[in-house]
């Protein structure tokens, strides 16, 4: 998958649904309280890029519903349906961040989830 930088901290795009990643609208959108997420979720509606921070699965002290294994959860309930999003996991740390988290949303697994198998 394709990676890139945005500062201190490297990404991974991990899904692209109908090719919903454009790199220079989601450096525009990103703002720093996203710093704190494991995950970035971009979803377009109406013309407009809106970004979503999860954190790792194995995080337990997160709220389930802003965990990465909510992900099909909030496509269905928040998203537009049939709406092009995609995924990016951060590889880096921004600084202050402990390398822990890094460590631990690098062994999350992200399936397509079934509405991505039927949109395609």
């Amino acid at each position: 998958m394709e990676s890139f930088r945005m500062g201190m901290s490297a990404f991974e795009l991990i899904r692209d649904v109908r090719g919903a990643f454009q790199l220079e609208a989601f450096r525009a959108r990103y703002l720093d309280y996203l710093d704190k997420y494991d995950y970035i979720v971009g979803d377009w509606g109406y013309g407009q890029l809106r970004l979503k921070g999860f954190y790792a699965e194995n995080r337990k002290s997160a709220p389930p519903d802003q965990r990465i294994d909510a992900l099909d959860q909030y496509i269905q309930e928040y998203c537009n349906f049939g709406c092009k999003y995609f995924v990016v996991r951060r590889l880096s740390e921004h600084a202050g961040h402990t390398a822990r988290r890094s460590k631990d949303a690098a062994e999350v697994q992200i399936e397509p989830s079934d509405s991505d198998k039927k949109q395609k």
